[in-house]
C-alpha cells in the first residue's frame, strides 16, 4: 500500500475543487488524480482560492439526499 503525504499548509501548492453525487465538496491535490466517486468543478487554485470558494459555494452541507428528503422532494 502506497501512502502520499502532501502539505496542505505550502502556499504554492494548488488544488481542484471536487463535488461528489451528494453536492459535498473537497479540496485535492492538483497534481493528484481525481478519486473514485468524485468529479472536478473546474477550480484550480491555491488553497485560500479554494477556500473562498468554497466558503461561498457550499452553503449548506447537508448532503443532496437529506436536503431532498427534508425539503419533501
Amino acid at each position: 500500500m502506497r501512502t502520499v503525504t502532501f502539505d496542505f499548509e505550502n502556499d504554492e501548492a494548488r488544488f481542484k475543487v471536487l463535488i461528489n453525487d451528494e453536492e459535498q465538496y473537497s479540496i485535492w491535490p492538483a497534481d493528484l488524480a481525481v478519486p473514485g466517486g468524485w468529479t472536478e468543478t473546474g477550480v484550480n487554485a491555491s488553497k485560500a482560492e479554494c477556500d473562498a470558494y468554497l466558503e461561498e459555494t457550499w452553503t449548506d452541507m447537508r448532503p443532496k439526499s437529506l436536503r431532498l428528503a427534508l425539503d419533501g422532494e
